[in-house]
């Protein structure tokens, strides 16, 4: 799934700036629902989403570490521009959606994003 569609599946909006075009380039194989960023260490797979209610920049440097393409905010939360800027530097894309955690993962997983088992 390329992240223009998960942009377009949560009704999200782009915080990172990036363009439609760019959000095309980018695919997403699988996603991670979680607000503990230890859990992210050890469950997160390649070209991961990371769905989150957490918004500091503890966020970022964990997708960082784990090479995670995208982040998306749940719930409304917006994060503070350091976050965003941050985000920008290490060239991960964010998104914020207003539906809650557990009906993003949702919707994602019935429009084919799926779980890349080992």
């Amino acid at each position: 799934m390329r992240l223009s569609d998960v942009k377009s599946v949560l009704n999200a909006k782009v915080l990172s700036g990036e363009s439609e075009s760019q959000l095309n380039e980018k695919e997403i194989h699988t996603a991670c629902g979680c607000d503990l960023m230890s859990d992210v260490l050890a469950f997160v797979k390649d070209q991961t989403l990371l769905l989150t209610g957490l918004i500091n920049s503890q966020v970022i440097r964990t997708a960082e570490m784990m090479d995670i393409v995208a982040v998306c905010f749940v719930r409304g939360k917006m994060p503070t521009e350091d976050v965003i800027e941050l985000a920008k530097e290490k060239g991960i894309s964010l998104l914020q959606t207003d539906y809650p955690l557990y009906l993003s993962c949702g919707l994602l997983y019935s429009k084919g994003l799926g779980v890349k088992n080992d």
